[in-house]
């Protein structure tokens, strides 16, 4: 088959100017490899979440209460809509295994057996689920089991209301409750300190005199069911009970944290990938205007034996096509093993049985669509400037540029640059809008990478509020069920400890109108708390409130309201009281919704003065020993919290996730700022052949034509750094905003040496290309350029 003279003009262009080609394919790569990664990714855990709901029916509203009979599940079972009902047993305990000084804490739940009609049915790893008649024996979950090297056969102690049992562990599962397990107080999930026992009812009731009852139910709905109703209608039959008010799915704390990971994994392909692209259109436009701009004269050539403006432009986007359909093949490859990679993250982190990575052809159809549509638009400006020329003005050289007075004494000033220095400036200021184009691409280049390592600042900053401004307390005693005030001096005097301060936790409903939330609304003491503080917007301790409630930022911008205005609270315990109360104060915190109170408050709203949910406890570090010894033996210990081991957790697995995310980025910015530096020096070097051959002839050496080039380079390198940090900020706000949800928000806070690091890339980059280019320079043709260009 014989190829027209454009094909063939268009496979030696591509072959001539492959380097550059590869850089432009390379950062159109980047850009499909985060659109495939984001979406591939989110896509896969939410197809494997909804698979492993199905499969396992995880229930899709739940309910807590002190004790109810079991008889009362037949009326739960007749409300209209409920097509599942279970009735259980759960109750936080402690746990004493070898080589753990401190205690550890588990989640004691009611086995649903091997019933396929149960709910949250569970996924065995090894062994068989407990015998229903006996006393010992108990299913564990699998991070548990893994961060202790647990197994069938196996046996470790459970604290149950005070009395240390021996279990023996029958089996390993996995349950889609538990996916994201997480203990009170807690704020990452800790698998050595933290896991789920599942025993038969009948162990259970015996340990906590729950014969005939039980404290927690799950229900499973009929579809296009009230989900509201049903909670109205399930609180009104558990209130007598002790219930502390019933809630869906999106209140359960796994699915609401999975919810949250999922809502970043989106967010992250709506913001980074348009970034990408974005850069990736404006380097084919930079690249091909000046590509046209030299070809000036063969296109003048081609419209002399005939070829019209739309074959000239219809060759020029085939050239930038054929770039781009690499781009997205390498995108495509890149962007499925990235996002297989980074689900399979995900999945073990969040203990999926298994996984369904998802190849969706639409997925890919976009990212091609998008990439496509970026590189036509990027070239057809720069097509359209030459194409439409008459032959005889397009075979014209260029007019020779005409140096005069520009920028009123600007030339002036730089008389005292050495000559190869003019030069340079003489360049850079005669063609203001293209240097401009030029500092832009590299700026650009330069804050995706700032746009992608921004997270280290703002964890550094979430860890500073959280554990040394807000929370300062060693330890954390959760009770089993509200106590009266003496358990506070009861815990006092526990060996070790050197300070102790109460709270209380009630849920409730705050909200404003229609929109409301569900929190815990936390009663804290009077005056200035030392271990747990309420900090305000200016980082300031907050003192308590003898009246109304402090709400945190993120719940009082939900909500609509400021300080002053009244917010409507629903207690979802005891006698479920409804008041409005003013908002006092705006509290900073970046986990969870928040609302809190003085105690004295808290009791006056509740009817129950002096009762408290838990402690913040000061340790003396050298008895933490004896007091972990005697807090594992004291039966209102329902849980354990150690500040220092949360936040050791808190940043291992911040670590282990964000480096992944963070390193995976600044591998694709380091790839766009070295296609956008290189192309860069490749048209500079171009452009300047001539006139650079043309001081090789008049006794320049090469060193010195090489460092006229190297000097523009470098000057308009060096302008672009503080652009470049000025958009890479304004790219982490968009992530950071993307990344946001109710149960966290990442404050933007980017350190020194994040924008170091990215002009050290981009620097990096400038010199790696100079060197490349440096060759090219030697080979300059000094015969050519005393040829006369007529």
């Amino acid at each position: 088959m014989t190829l027209s003279p454009l094909r063939l003009k268009l496979l030696r262009d591509l072959r001539r100017l492959w380097a550059q080609a590869l850089a432009i394919a390379l950062v159109m790569a980047a850009g499909v490899a985060t659109l495939v990664l984001g979406v591939g990714a989110h896509a896969s855990l939410d197809r494997t979440r909804a698979a492993y709901y199905a499969e396992n029916r995880f229930a899709d509203l739940f309910a807590d209460v002190t004790r109810a009979p079991c008889s009362l599940s037949v009326r739960i079972a007749a409300i209209d809509g409920v097509l599942a009902v279970q009735t259980r047993i759960a109750r936080l305990a402690l746990t004493r295994i070898d080589g753990m000084a401190e205690p550890g804490n588990a989640m004691l739940i009611s086995s649903p057996g091997d019933d396929p009609a149960a709910l949250n049915r569970l996924h065995l790893r090894l062994g068989r689920m407990p015998d229903p008649r006996a006393s010992a024996e108990a299913v564990i979950s699998e991070g548990f089991a893994t961060a202790h090297a647990l197994g069938p056969g196996d046996r470790f102690t459970v604290i149950m209301n005070g009395r240390a049992r021996d279990i023996l562990i029958s089996g390993v599962a996995l349950s889609p409750e538990y996916i994201y397990a997480l203990g009170p107080g807690d704020m990452m999930p800790d698998e050595r300190r933290f896991g789920i026992v599942w025993m038969s009812d009948k162990a259970l009731a015996a340990a906590y005199d729950l014969e005939g009852a039980f404290s927690n139910v799950a229900l499973k709905l009929a579809p296009g069911a009230s989900e509201a109703a049903v909670i109205a209608r399930l609180d009104d039959l558990l209130a007598p009970y002790g219930g502390t008010g019933a809630y869906g799915r999106k209140d359960q704390l796994s699915h609401a944290f999975l919810d949250a990971e999922l809502q970043q994994l989106r967010g992250m392909s709506r913001v980074l990938p348009p970034i990408f692209l974005l850069v990736a259109a404006f380097l084919v436009n930079m690249t091909l205007a000046r590509l046209v701009a030299l070809e000036r004269e063969q296109i003048g050539l081609l419209k002399a034996i005939g070829y019209g403006p739309l074959a000239i432009a219809g060759h020029y986007v085939e050239f930038v096509l054929a770039i781009a359909a690499f781009g997205i093949a390498i995108g495509f490859v890149a962007g499925a093993w990235l996002g297989a990679g980074l689900a399979t993250l995900y999945a073990r982190f969040f203990h999926f049985p298994f996984l369904i990575f998802s190849r969706d052809p639409s997925v890919y159809g976009i990212a091609a669509l998008i990439t496509l549509g970026a590189a036509v638009a990027g070239a057809a400006n720069a097509v359209r400037s030459v194409a439409w020329l008459p032959p005889a003005v397009a075979m014209q050289p260029p007019a020779p540029v005409r140096y005069r007075r520009l920028f009123g004494d600007l030339f002036e000033a730089a008389r005292f640059l050495r000559q190869s220095g003019v030069m340079v400036a003489r360049h850079l200021l005669r063609w203001p809008l293209r240097t401009g184009a030029s500092i832009l691409g590299v700026a650009l280049a330069g804050s995706v990478l700032v746009g992608s390592q921004w997270s280290s600042g703002s964890i550094d900053r979430m860890i500073d509020i959280a554990f040394f401004r807000s929370d300062r307390q060693d330890a954390m005693i959760t009770f089993g069920e509200e106590r009266p005030m003496a358990a506070l001096h009861a815990a006092a005097r526990l060996p070790g400890v050197m300070a102790a301060e109460p709270f209380r936790a009630v849920a409730a409903r705050i909200g404003n109108g229609h929109v409301s939330r569900r929190v815990a609304l936390m009663g804290k003491p009077e005056g200035d708390a030392e271990l747990s503080r309420i900090l305000g917007t200016d980082e300031r301790p907050m003192s308590m409130p003898e009246d109304g409630v402090i709400l945190s930022e993120a719940l009082a911008r939900i909500l609509g309201v400021g300080i002053g205005d009244q917010v409507e609270v629903a207690l979802l315990g005891g006698d479920r009281r409804h008041f409005t109360t003013p908002v006092s104060g705006i509290s900073l915190g970046y986990l969870g919704l928040g609302a809190a109170t003085s105690l004295e408050a808290l009791g006056r709203m509740t009817g129950e003065r002096g009762r408290v949910s838990g402690v913040h406890l000061a340790l003396d570090p050298v008895r933490q020993a004896d007091f972990f010894v005697t807090a594992r033996k004291t039966p209102m210990t329902g849980f354990l919290s150690l500040l220092k081991v949360s936040l050791a957790k808190f940043r291992e697995t911040l670590a282990e996730n964000i480096l992944i995310m963070v390193t995976v980025y600044t591998i694709l910015g380091a790839i766009i700022a070295v296609g956008v530096v290189y192309n860069f020096a490749r048209i500079a070097l171009s452009e300047q052949g001539r006139e650079l051959a043309s001081l090789r002839v008049l006794g320049f050496t090469r060193a010195e034509v090489a460092r006229i080039l190297y000097a523009e380079l470098a000057v308009v390198v060096l302008i672009a750094q503080p652009l470049g940090w000025l958009i890479g900020y304004g790219f982490a706000h968009a992530v950071v905003a993307a990344f946001s949800s109710e149960l966290y928000r990442i404050p933007l806070v980017i350190t020194r040496d994040v924008y170091a690091t990215a002009s050290l890339i981009v620097i990096t980059s400038a010199i790696g290309s100079a060197l490349l280019i440096r060759r090219r320079i030697n080979r300059l043709d000094m015969i050519e350029v005393l040829k006369t260009r007529e």
